[in-house]
This record gives C-alpha cells, sequence and structure tokens, in this order.
C-alpha cells in the first residue's frame, strides 16, 4: 500500500484539511459504533464529519453518497473512503477504510469459531433461531426505509416493482436490473424531468443545513481532488493488482475446483456485479450461495446475516462467514478451521478491495458533476430498483425461515418456490411477528431487537428441547 501513497506526488499538490491523527481517532470512533446496518452506518458519519465536526458541508456529502449508491458494493463503506480521501489525500481515504472493516473482520471471524464448533449446541442453536426472525423483520424495515425515500412517485413505484417482478418470478440477474434502470434514470434525468430526481421532485425538510461553503473543506474542490489521469491510473493499477493476482495465482495453481478458487472468483465477480448498496449484495450472495453453490443452507445464511447486524462495520461483512462456511465444508488436505480463516480473510479482500479502486479511480472526476441532472436520474432509478430486489431478498428470507418445506412451482417463464402451509413452523412465526412489532411499533432499535429474540431464542430452545428450532 506504500506505493499507492507514493503516488500522491503525481497528483496535483494538495494539504490535509484535517490533521492525519485526529481523522484517524474520527474513523475509529466512527468504525467502533458502525452498527446498525448501511442506514445507521450512513447517518452515523453525517452526523460526525456533517453535523459534528463540520468537516464537509450537506451537499457534498449527498454528492459522495449518490457516487456511491451508484457503485457495486457497499456503499457506506466506499462513503467512508470518499471522504477519509476528500479530507487526508490517499491516504486518508486508506485508513478510513481500513477502519471501518476491521472491527467487524474480528467480530465476524470470533463468531465463525464459535458457529463452525458449537452451532449444534441447543444455545448456540436458539440464539440464532432468534437471530433470525430479528434478521427478517430488519430486512422488512429496510425496504420501508429506503421505499419511502426513494418511491415519491408512480414513476419510481413503477421501477421497484417491475424490478420485483423480473427477480421474483422470471429470475432476471441483477446486474441486467440495475443497467436496465441506470439507463431509464440517465435519459430521465437529461430530459429534464423533476420525476428522476433525488426524492422525485418532493421538497425536503426544513432542517437547518450546513452548506458547503461554511464547512472545513468549503465549496471549492482541493487541489488532491482535481482529476488527474496519471495519478488515478497508478493508484486503481496498484489496487486492481492487490485484488486480482492473489485470485489469478489461485487460479493457476489450483485449478477452478478449488474452493478458494472458486470463493475468489465469485466474491470477485460479486465486487463488480452487485449494484444498489449491502442489501442488493446480500440478495445476490443468498441467491449465488446456497442455490448455486450450495456452499450454506438458507437458515444458515440467516445466521451469518444475524452475525452481521449484531457487530460493527458493513453489514456486507457476511460475505465472510459465507467464505468461512464454504471452507470449512471442504477443506481439502487442510484443517477445517485453518482453511476456513484463509477462506475468510480471502473473502474479505476480494470484497473490499475494489471499494478503494472505484473511489481513487472515478471520484476525482465525480467532484467535477456535482449536480450533473444525468447522474442523479440514474441513482435514482437504481436505488427505487433496489426496493424491489430487497423485497425480493425479504420474501425469500421470509419463506426459509417461517416454513420447514417449500416446493417450485412453474407457469411458463415464471417460476417460484411455493411454501407448503402444513409445515409452517409457529414458533419461527410468532418471535417473527414479535420482532416486527418491536420495530414498526414499539420503536426499539436494531440492536435492542436482535438482542431481545436472541434472549428469547435460547431460553425457547433450551425450554423446548434441541431438534425444535428453525430448518
Amino acid at each position: 500500500m506504500a506505493d499507492m501513497v507514493d503516488t500522491e506526488r503525481d497528483a496535483p499538490a494538495g494539504r490535509d484539511i484535517v490533521p492525519l491523527g485526529e481523522a484517524v481517532k474520527v474513523w475509529a470512533r466512527v468504525a467502533a459504533l458502525s452498527f446498525g446496518g448501511p442506514a445507521g452506518q450512513i447517518a452515523l458519519m453525517h452526523r460526525v464529519v456533517v453535523d459534528e465536526k463540520r468537516w464537509i458541508g450537506e451537499h457534498r456529502f449527498l454528492h459522495a453518497l449518490n457516487y456511491c449508491m451508484l457503485l457495486p458494493g457497499p456503499e457506506a463503506h466506499q462513503l467512508a473512503i470518499y471522504i477519509g480521501w476528500l479530507l487526508n489525500r490517499t491516504i486518508g481515504g486508506l485508513i478510513a477504510g481500513a477502519l471501518f472493516v476491521l472491527p467487524g473482520f474480528i467480530a465476524i471471524l470470533g463468531l465463525s469459531y464459535i458457529y463452525a464448533a458449537y452451532g449444534n449446541v441447543s444455545y448456540i442453536a436458539g440464539l440464532f433461531f432468534g437471530l433470525k426472525a430479528a434478521v427478517l423483520a430488519v430486512v422488512l424495515q429496510a425496504v420501508f426505509r429506503i421505499g419511502s425515500r426513494a418511491l415519491k412517485n408512480n414513476v419510481m413505484i413503477g421501477i421497484a416493482a417491475a424490478a420485483f417482478v423480473a427477480i421474483f418470478f422470471l429470475h432476471v440477474p441483477f446486474p441486467l436490473i440495475i443497467i436496465a434502470a441506470g439507463i431509464l434514470g440517465f435519459f430521465g434525468g437529461r430530459a429534464g424531468s423533476p420525476l428522476f430526481k433525488v426524492g422525485g421532485g418532493h421538497r425536503g425538510g426544513s432542517a437547518v443545513i450546513l452548506e458547503d461553503r461554511d464547512s472545513l473543506l468549503g465549496e471549492e474542490t482541493p487541489p488532491h481532488a482535481r482529476p488527474n489521469l496519471a495519478w488515478s491510473l497508478r493508484v486503481s493499477g496498484a489496487l486492481a493488482i492487490a485484488w486480482l493476482l492473489p485470485v489469478a495465482l489461485l487460479l493457476a495453481t489450483t485449478g477452478s475446483g478449488n474452493i478458494f478458487s472458486q470463493v475468489g472468483l465469485f466474491f470477485s465477480q460479486m465486487a463488480v456485479v452487485t449494484f444498489g448498496g449491502a442489501y442488493a449484495v446480500l440478495a445476490y450472495v443468498a441467491q449465488e450461495a446456497v442455490q448455486h453453490f450450495g456452499w450454506l443452507k438458507p437458515g444458515e445464511m440467516l445466521d451469518g446475516l444475524g452475525m452481521a447486524e449484531t457487530t460493527p462495520g458493513p453489514l456486507i461483512i457476511v460475505v465472510q462467514f459465507v467464505g468461512f462456511m464454504a471452507a470449512y465444508r471442504n477443506p481439502g488436505p487442510l484443517d477445517p478451521m485453518l482453511a476456513a480463516t484463509l477462506a475468510a480473510v480471502l473473502t474479505t479482500w476480494v470484497t473490499f478491495i475494489p471499494s478503494f479502486l472505484w473511489i481513487f479511480l472515478g471520484a476525482p472526476f465525480i467532484e467535477k458533476l456535482r449536480g450533473n441532472a444525468e447522474l442523479t436520474g440514474a441513482m435514482s432509478a437504481i436505488t427505487a430498483a433496489v426496493v424491489g430486489v430487497i423485497l425480493n431478498l425479504a420474501i425469500w428470507f421470509g419463506i426459509h425461515v417461517l416454513f420447514a418445506e417449500v416446493r417450485p412451482a412453474l407457469w411458463g417463464p415464471v417460476s417460484i418456490d411455493v411454501p407448503v402451509p402444513s409445515s409452517v413452523l409457529w414458533p419461527s412465526l410468532a418471535l417473527t411477528a414479535f420482532a416486527a412489532l418491536a420495530i414498526f411499533r414499539l420503536k426499539l432499535s436494531v440492536i435492542s431487537t436482535l438482542a431481545i429474540c436472541a434472549a428469547i431464542g435460547v431460553m425457547w430452545t433450551i425450554l423446548a428441547g434441541s431438534g425444535t428450532t428453525t430448518p
């Protein structure tokens, strides 16, 4: 990584907007407190860097967020890199992005060890039984929360509905849905339609905002953030080598059938095609890891999501658990725990390194496009499509959490999994209803809801005896 920092001498002259030591402390604080999924993490960053520190203004923050939402991968992680780069150049972006991932990586790795070693013990099984129900309610909340912001008019509602039908009933590949939405939004924005503006042409709230000119960064573009093609190519080239070289070496030395090659290649592909943020990534990973590769069962995917919801850092850190379990069950000549640990590191590496690449390659040019109508239109349409994709994820999770048996049903080009009514899991249904009540009616936080449901799950499993939990 030192070589990438050295490339600053090829970039336009610049300076740190805030002292690097202070920035490190702030990003460590953000990383330690970044619970609650991408919405909570973005809100935390906004509160710290805009409201408290007043380092950047409201419009600049939203412009950076809009760009990150257009990228494949976890938007909250990319936003941290973007702001870190704006404030402290390349080293600032590297530090902000690395710190954002580190606490979650350590926590998920520890929980994965416990899950693999003791997952069948009654209280561990009960813990994840409770988490599954809560996670289903959390995903439903994400549908409503993102939908309430994105679906401000009938055009956006129509895009979300079309995306849901395409992925749930027709199994249209996720990247095609996002590309189609982006193209539609691009031309809608170019035509000047207010329906494709952020917020759907509706006026925002009346809260006082920090104008860019009143922030520490100001409204001018700092020298290091101005487009410099030579610098962008050098930094992104170094990152591309760091990302893809390990995967190429694995494929060359072990072949495409090796579990490490499969994990490295799959999550590298995921980093390219999963547009629309963390919940969109989860829909893609769940579909492929469970249905295509068979690395996990649907219930285990929810277990991993429950882990990710209860730990700091990007929600998409759940992919680390997927890679861990894939190698744990297919270790080859290695010890299962060693194989799983190596796969967890590999998964995390190829998942998050691309985020740095996208930011350092594109952010200087995106800074010149603040207020661009086409970019805004594409982002609005993609966000609307993601609502439909997340609804698909919620229904898919719900079917496998609440029913012990599902059967495929075919009607011409339409193919869906239909639950068998007699196989309903009443404890899961009751706990999911409680979790939904806690989140939607009682307004409990995600962490509180997860903790309560986990405790109920443990008590239920111990009282009822093992074998009565989720499928």
